[in-house]
């Protein structure tokens, strides 16, 4: 079969397209014939993706069950399926059996491939770690990323307001007309004094925080009391910053990471169960509809890659395999 293969090397991330022989499911995994799959920043980060040997590539997709493994139940041949997959940028992959999920009906093989990894991180920062309430005010800074969409979506069908920071007026007038309260054009960290005058000099209950230390700071002073701060990625390469003790300690601040990169498989299982009881069935319903900025066909790849670091897109990303 024809797969994907990424390597980090001299600061870069570089991919290989390799022949390679069908996976065999293990027990408790899933062989599944991929439709699409979703492209995820992190993994083409160089300082976040694989070191050393070539890995196969993509860490989410959607597909048709081809073969179950010993032990798997409640799935069976040809059901239409979604999950966290390794090696994803591939005609089959397997998927662990915790983390596969029914596709529901009203979704196309792309919107589904975009889901699993991106809406069950979001499920990890906003509702198990996050707690965030109907009538609360959520911070996303580079809102337009695809983590960054599904937050908004998500906290607007949970009955919370949201205000998002981007370096593009176009982008955040779109994002707008799918529930965003207050857009900031901005990529520093000079958006405190506009989220404490929208919030009524309270502040925001929560932030997310895809873009790293460079705006670390302002989070933290854009925080309400008993605020919450979730540091999800570093799309400017500051891996550190300093943390206001004072503030930290006064208003009894929570900051947390949110990464799967040191969790046990069990961890992961249970993020999915609490995004197919939490936030499933609002995509289901159509309260979510996933946004797909750009579909490429699987030769194209690369250049969805390319795509992506060069910041063009708004939401989600997939690609296709031949066959769709």
């Amino acid at each position: 079969m024809q797969s994907y293969w990424i390597q980090a090397d001299a600061g870069q991330t570089t991919l290989e397209r390799r022949e390679t022989p069908m996976p065999e499911p293990a027990a408790g995994q899933i062989l599944v014939r991929m439709r699409a799959a979703g492209l995820n920043r992190g993994e083409f980060i160089a300082g976040h993706g694989p070191r050393g040997a070539a890995k196969p590539a993509g860490g989410e997709g959607a597909g048709e069950i081809v073969k179950l493994g010993a032990g798997v139940t409640g799935f069976t041949p040809g059901a239409r399926v979604m999950g966290r997959c390794p090696g994803a940028f591939a005609e089959y992959a397997l998927m662990d059996v915790r983390e596969t999920v029914a596709m529901p009906q009203n979704l196309s093989w792309e919107e589904a491939a975009g889901i699993p990894l991106t809406f069950m991180v979001v499920h990890d920062m906003l509702i198990a770690q996050g707690k965030l309430a109907a009538g609360e005010w959520l911070l996303v800074t580079g809102i337009s990323s695809g983590v960054g969409v599904a937050a908004l979506q998500t906290a607007k069908a949970l009955g919370a307001k949201v205000i998002g920071t981007s370096g593009s007026d176009d982008k955040l007038a779109r994002l707008k007309t799918i529930g965003l309260d207050l857009g900031l054009r901005t990529r520093a960290g000079d958006f405190c004094e506009a989220v404490m005058q929208a919030s009524g000099g309270k502040g925001v209950n929560l932030v997310v925080n895809n873009v790293g230390g460079s705006v670390f700071a302002a989070c933290v002073r854009s925080l309400a009391f008993q605020g919450r701060l979730a540091t999800v990625g570093y799309l400017d390469d500051v891996l550190k910053a300093e943390i206001d003790i004072e503030a930290l300690h006064a208003k009894r601040l929570v900051l947390f990471g949110v990464s799967n990169r040191l969790r046990s498989a069990e961890q992961k299982a249970e993020s999915a169960r609490g995004f197919s009881a939490d936030i499933l069935p609002m995509i289901a319903d159509g309260r979510i509809r996933p946004l797909v900025d750009r579909v490429f066909a699987f030769d194209e790849l690369p250049a969805a890659k390319a795509y992506m670091e060069a910041n063009a897109h708004l939401g989600k990303i997939v690609v296709r395999m031949q066959d769709s």
